[in-house]
């Protein structure tokens, strides 16, 4: 049986602006070695702000 997406594993993005939230995508390592950041909506804060890769 096969890897499942060796290449493209699962990530969660979590929120700079320290609220807790979480959002969770898959990541091209090929294409993408660093840390993800993505502009994304915080609920709490009901505003966008930056979300980074967690490890």
């Amino acid at each position: 049986m096969a890897k499942r997406n060796d290449l493209r594993p699962i990530v969660k993005l979590r929120s700079t602006a320290g609220t807790g939230s979480t959002y969770v995508t898959r990541k091209n390592r090929r294409n993408n070695p660093d840390r993800l950041v993505i502009r994304k909506y915080d609920p709490k804060l009901r505003t966008h702000v930056d979300f980074r890769e967690e490890r």
